[in-house]
């Protein structure tokens, strides 16, 4: 009897063991931790503010320090990092119809309506870039029991507006390109002068890609607590 006792708290042992060890995994494994990490890894740091779309596997993240911008997508298994003057703007897109909008040369287009009664909320991130124009990220769609995802449709509006302020404030911190050529002096004599021919400017640099580790290696920089709708830093 004491021999089948041993038996039955080995076997109770090792359940209890084996659900800790699968709760762990999930836990580490879980989307939104994997594509903090990824993210995290890319910027060198814990990002700044982040967005993220559970559905599509997407993540993007702002490192106000270096002047980043990271993108993820496929879990984090894929990314690119911008630098700052490599962003064109952003649209806040609300059941198929841009709301707001701050853009490189344009005045923003303000919000006026927090959009409370609407199915799907997405951010739409520009850049000057060939290959990746563009990058969208659902903030609403379905409802999401993740602290992370906006609950209703006017956070995820409050959430875009948020985002559409950082980049519109990146746009206007970023030094205005001054122009290769001056315009003529009126007062001057109209004699020809000789134009001097100026270099070709080399090509930008393409995006950084991101680097990203395997799922299983461990990543200090991450932050669980962090809040995207939530966050009231910047």
């Amino acid at each position: 009897m004491a021999h089948a006792a041993r038996i039955l708290l080995y076997f109770l042992f090792a359940g209890i063991g084996l659900t800790l060890i699968a709760s762990g995994l999930m836990w580490w494994f879980e989307a939104s931790r994997r594509l903090a990490r990824a993210l995290n890894s890319a910027l060198g740091k814990a990002a700044d503010a982040v967005i993220y779309d559970l559905d599509g596997h997407k993540a993007a993240g702002l490192d106000f320090t270096a002047g980043d911008l990271a993108i993820m997508w496929e879990t984090g298994a894929q990314g690119l990092v911008f630098a700052f003057d490599e962003i064109e703007g952003a649209e806040l897109i609300v059941d198929e119809r841009v709301v707001a909008r701050a853009q490189k040369g344009e005045s923003r287009r303000v919000l006026n309506e927090t959009h409370a009664q609407a199915s799907r909320v997405t951010l739409r991130l520009m850049f000057n870039d060939v290959e990746t124009p563009e990058f969208e990220v659902n903030l609403f769609g379905q409802v999401s029991h993740n602290p992370i995802h906006a609950q209703t449709a006017a956070e995820a509006v409050r959430l875009g507006r948020k985002w559409l302020s950082h980049i519109d404030a990146v746009i206007k911190r970023l030094p205005a390109t001054p122009s290769p050529y001056s315009p003529p002096d009126p007062t001057e004599d109209s004699a020809p002068v000789a134009v001097a021919q100026t270099a070709p400017r080399a090509a930008k640099p393409a995006p950084k890609p991101a680097s990203v580790p395997p799922p299983w290696e461990d990543d200090d920089g991450y932050d669980d607590q962090n809040d995207t709708y939530n966050d009231e830093k910047h």
